[in-house]
């Protein structure tokens, strides 16, 4: 099929979202698709680029900026977003281009108006990856309340929704969001697990080995460190294992929150714990090398249900996790299923430490971990699976 993949996120970002429209869209080539990726570029000098990416055809288009600014201007950038990649794309020489099929990534939930336009442009399917649930999470989490602003996102997100043939969710409890929309428009909703395709361990900038944390088991988180995450649970729990010389914490990555958990770390004398800046995507694998559990944080006031992209790379890597996340999600029941790892939807710090003493026993005892893991990130969340989904969904 001649596809087009609309975001805001794509290499050279190293986000989890960027990676993996990175991964989707090769293994859309590597299946024998002729994909477009049509993505909003604020950086851009030009109003559009194209170029070729390991048989991706990637056409990058002049757009506000929406990352790093403040809300107001960003919640504009993003509204007028769409608008500025449709004009852009009409300029360029793909303007008479004809897809068979339109697929969009969200976040962010502003690409409604330009998805809309290319499916009623090529008269064909459209299919919306959704892999968050906004505004409502940040309802859930005390961002906003349910006026006016909430009204105008609730509006927005409809509206994309509107533009949708099929929307693919991460996991079936958010079914329940998508209710009047199944029942107005008739449409079909499935759930897309995550994907992410498997990498080579070619080394990190990062040394464990060099550092204060030498010799320790190491519970490593690696991404966004932001108000989602609810990541002080996980400083609080370095804060209780303190007395131990074994263990040792690593965080790597940016976001809304990551200076003020520096800052937070070096008051409390934290010596158990190291904080990096965001390395490169490839260079993923060679730190998960070095370590020996994953972490995966959820701010507990979601009821959202969210399986996040680092804890499918700590699956490809072979990681046993530790998560603390909201109750009723979804991972719960996946990670204990599966057998990788522990697991705490209380928000009493002693049921996590104590989760996380009993894995580190289990690390010397159970040698099925890795394998496990990595059984599970082959048999659920490979690229593979996704791109025939989406396709079967497109022609269906």
């Amino acid at each position: 099929m001649r596809l087009v993949l609309i975001t805001d996120v794509y290499p050279p970002l190293r986000s989890s979202g960027a990676v993996q429209l990175r991964d989707l869209s090769i293994e859309f080539v590597r299946q024998g698709h002729d994909i477009t990726v049509l993505v909003a570029s604020p950086d851009l000098s030009e109003p559009w680029t194209i170029e070729s990416w390991n048989g991706v055809r990637v056409m990058r288009v002049r757009t506000p900026k929406t990352k790093d600014v403040g809300y107001i201007r960003r919640t504009i950038g993003e509204l007028l977003m769409p608008f500025y990649m449709r004009h852009q794309l009409k300029q360029s020489p793909l303007k008479n281009e004809a897809w068979e099929g339109v697929v969009w990534y969200s976040p962010t939930i502003f690409l409604g108006p330009i998805a809309k336009f290319l499916k009623t442009a090529n008269k064909c399917r459209s299919y919306l990856v959704i892999r968050d649930i906004f505004p409502e999470w940040a309802v859930d989490m005390g961002l906003m309340g349910r006026g006016l602003p909430y009204l105008f996102f609730k509006t927005v997100a409809k509206y994309q929704y509107a533009a949708a043939d099929v929307i693919g969710i991460q996991t079936q409890g958010n079914s329940v969001y998508f209710s009047s929309w199944l029942s107005r428009y008739s449409r079909r909703l499935e759930v897309l697990q995550n994907w992410l395709a498997d990498s080579l361990v070619c080394g990190c900038r990062i040394s464990v080995r060099d550092t204060k944390l030498a010799g320790r088991k190491i519970f490593v988180y690696a991404g966004n460190m932001g108000v989602a995450q609810g990541m002080d649970v996980l400083l609080n729990l370095a804060c209780l294992l303190q007395n131990r010389s074994d263990v040792g914490f690593v965080f790597v990555g940016r976001g809304s929150d990551a200076k003020r958990l520096r800052l937070d770390a070096q008051e409390r004398g934290l010596n158990n714990v190291l904080f990096f800046d965001e390395i490169e995507p490839d260079e993923i694998p060679g730190l998960y090398s070095q370590c020996h559990v994953g972490l995966v944080a959820l701010d507990p006031r979601h009821k959202t249900h969210n399986i996040p992209g680092k804890f499918l790379s700590y699956m490809q890597s072979g990681l046993p996790v530790l998560a603390s996340v909201n109750a009723g999600n979804d991972i719960v029941d996946l990670i204990r299923s599966a057998r990788v790892g522990r697991v705490c939807t209380s928000d009493s710090m002693d049921i996590l430490r104590s989760n996380a003493e009993q894995l580190i026993e289990e690390l010397d005892s159970d040698s099925g971990f890795s394998p496990r893991c990595k059984q599970l990130a082959d048999r659920v969340f490979a690229p593979s699976t996704a791109v025939r989904q989406i396709v079967a969904a497109l022609r269906s």
